[in-house]
């Protein structure tokens, strides 16, 4: 039976058509879920896509936190269904409170657009087990919004117990603390990162290497070997 992998489309994101096409190439089904659905049509997953959701209107994920379809997205999230949020993804589940602390603007105030060399701090999350602690990789980055911030009892917190996913390697490209790139709640089924892996899946395009897939490979052998 093929894993099937929703996507949810908010008004404003940019990215789900390249989401969906990265899960097609990882083997698994991606379903198309709309912000205003009321269920996630029983998938075994869901991400949630990069872009710009309402616009980025108050702060970055902060009205999409409250569509319909995140109310079943984050009680099931809280019982074990993996989640991914890229980027705007990302900025939403830190809103949702599915993952601490907050995203807020580039340091430098300009928006970036980069491809952005990570390490690998957490292999053994739902989305990262395709990968090895300490492998370098090469990810496109693009957001205005994208540097992590969080209190120092909770920085203190994701070190200690090993919840920081990804770093940012020779450049910090938004100030965010610790050079946090990505992190992960403490059952490791919800994952949020600023860089997008769905841009680097085939040869052709985005780095030109096929770093971001693992993401999609990751959560595929994990659901089928469920």
């Amino acid at each position: 039976m093929t894993a099937r992998i929703g996507v949810v489309t908010f008004p404003g994101s940019l990215d789900d058509r390249d989401t969906q096409r990265a899960i097609r190439v990882a083997g698994a089904e991606p379903v198309a879920l709309w912000h205003k659905d009321k269920d996630l049509k029983q998938v075994d997953a869901v991400v949630l896509c990069g872009g710009f959701s309402y616009g980025d209107y108050l702060r970055a994920g902060a009205i999409a936190r409250f569509s319909p379809v995140m109310e079943p997205l984050i009680d099931q999230a809280k019982a074990g269904l993996p989640v991914l949020g890229i980027c705007n993804g990302f900025q939403i589940l830190t809103e949702a409170h599915l993952l601490p602390g907050a995203m807020l603007g580039n340091d430098h105030l300009h928006f970036i657009c980069r491809d952005q060399k990570l390490r690998v701090e957490n292999a053994d999350t739902a989305w990262t087990t395709d990968y090895t602690a300490g492998q370098e990789i090469h990810i496109p980055l693009k957001n205005m919004d994208g540097r992590y911030v969080a209190d120092r009892r909770t920085l203190d917190e994701l070190e200690a117990e090993g919840r920081v996913a990804f770093r940012y390697v020779d450049f910090n490209p938004n100030g965010s603390l610790n050079d946090i790139a990505g992190i992960t709640n403490a059952a490791g089924n919800v994952v949020g990162l600023m860089p997008h892996p769905e841009h680097a899946v085939e040869p052709l395009i985005g780095t030109g290497r096929t770093d971001g897939l693992p993401f999609f490979t990751s959560i595929l052998k994990k659901l089928v070997n469920a």
